[in-house]
């Protein structure tokens, strides 16, 4: 061979051998424009030039900034990956006494529950999914947000209804919560087959088994079975299993952090301190748009219009890994971070868990510690998109060589996946925002209704 062709065949070598650094950050980039150029201007960023970060929460909170769907083209997205139902979801219900009697229902329900009780429930749905691991094997290969999702099924199945999860009850759940994340973060089309199988038995358990908490008044049969899967069986589920997949990871990977709770010597505040940092450095929420109902005056500046789409990107208020990992920040007030908005902004439609969010994920962390070293050595981003690779080591297992090969395997994997992952969310996510866009669910539902029940049409497949 020509020293040309050695030259030509060594940079083709390196190319592909680099892969797994540039392309999936390439192709990310080239998303986000089509999405820009597919979905359009949206409207004012915050933080940013016309919201600077020092007005983030003034204006998130004014009371002008309560439009939440209507106006909005980026609704029609959010709709897609919801429908059917998003028009009686929680956070997609505009103000008014329908939205009032949903809330209401949803804090009575979660207000059902004592502190004791929720730290005994979690913990029971915690044990009971880790017995179902493989009990001869030292060390578990696990997806750490596939681990996670049973738990939080079964415990706001409970939750609602008071009584255990059956187990196909639970594979209902998790199917559809499973598929709605994913077609969120564009790794798989919509299946709408799961959605209506766990709209099914919804309906025919409110027929004839109802919760003790009344459902909203306002709502239809069908619609009642559409608030709990969108509100308790979607949302709650997975941005619980997302919360402690990330926590599970971030401490599989600050192993000196995971190892100062093996000890036993620090107490459950050092805990909350960890899950604190792991809500700031990976948010779960992106970026949340409301639509101003009226102008939002400003010290100083020009008011904001009414009618305005505001773009509150979280990530970027809370300066998201812009700081070392540092749970013991969270234990003295002077070095807390002011800017931490983990359930959102209290005047404007928080977290309705955000009253027991720690709690429970310190309940389900403690279980899997008890049980468990965790060692992973995947990235570990704010999307999650892998589902959080990670080994799961029975605490009687040794360290060793076969331990430090897995994990070599374990990142040169994660690595490569990341390749073929981002060519998939390039195609899937360039395909549901166009389909969105044409379905147009919100901005149809609005046209033909000034807020009546309407039928939703199926988005994907």
């Amino acid at each position: 061979m020509s020293p040309t062709g050695w030259l030509l065949l060594g940079l083709a070598v390196a190319l592909v051998a680099g892969l797994p650094y540039w392309l999936p950050r390439t192709v990310i980039a080239l998303r986000v424009r089509i999405f820009a150029r597919v979905g359009g201007e949206e409207g004012v960023r915050a933080p940013g030039r016309e919201v600077p970060a020092e007005e983030f929460k003034k204006v998130y909170g004014h009371p002008a900034a309560n439009g939440r769907s209507r106006g909005a083209a980026l609704s029609d997205l959010f709709w897609y990956w919801l429908s059917p139902g998003p028009e009686v979801h929680q956070e997609h219900l505009e103000p008014g006494p329908r939205y009032d009697d949903v809330a209401r229902t949803t804090r009575q329900i979660l207000a059902g529950l004592s502190r004791e009780q929720w730290t005994e429930l979690v913990g029971r749905c915690t044990r009971r999914v880790l017995d179902e691991l493989d009990g001869h094997a030292r060390v578990h290969r696990v997806r750490l947000r596939d681990l996670m999702m049973p738990v939080w099924a079964e415990v706001y199945y409970e939750v609602v209804f008071r009584a255990p999860c059956p187990r196909h009850v639970r594979d209902l759940i998790t199917a559809n919560a499973d598929d709605v994340v994913s077609a969120l973060k564009c790794t798989g089309l919509r299946h709408m087959d799961r959605r209506a199988r766990l709209t099914a038995h919804l309906r025919d358990r409110l027929a004839h088994d109802p919760p003790p908490v009344p459902l909203p008044s306002t709502l239809t049969a069908r619609e009642q079975a559409y608030y709990l899967q969108g509100t308790f069986f979607n949302t709650a589920v997975v941005q619980m299993s997302e919360a402690m997949a990330h926590l599970l990871l971030a401490l599989a990977t600050h192993r000196p952090v995971q190892d100062r709770l093996a000890s036993g010597e620090e107490g459950p505040d050092f805990l909350d301190g960890v899950i604190n940092e792991t809500l700031q450095h990976f948010p779960l929420f992106g970026v949340a748009h409301r639509i101003t109902s009226g102008e939002i005056p400003r010290d100083g500046r020009d008011p904001i219009p009414a009618g305005s789409v505001l773009l509150f990107n979280y990530p970027e208020y809370q300066g998201s890994g812009g700081d070392p990992f540092d749970p013991d920040r969270w234990l003295n007030a002077d070095t807390r971070p002011s800017a931490s908005i983990p359930f959102g902004v209290t005047a404007n439609r928080p977290c309705p868990a955000r009253g027991f969010a720690v709690l429970t994920m310190r309940v389900a962390a403690e279980e899997v510690l008890r049980r468990f070293r965790l060692d992973s050595s995947v990235e570990h981003t704010r999307s999650l998109p892998s589902r959080g690779p990670c080994l799961l080591v029975a605490r009687t297992g040794a360290e060793g060589a076969r331990l430090r090969t897995r994990l070599a395997v374990l990142r040169l994997a994660d690595s490569w996946e990341g390749v073929w992952r981002s060519l998939v969310q390039l195609v899937l996510g360039s395909y549901m925002v166009w389909d969105a866009r044409r379905q147009g669910l919100c901005r149809n539902y609005f046209a033909a209704s000034s807020g009546g029940s309407t039928t939703s049409v199926p988005a994907g497949r």
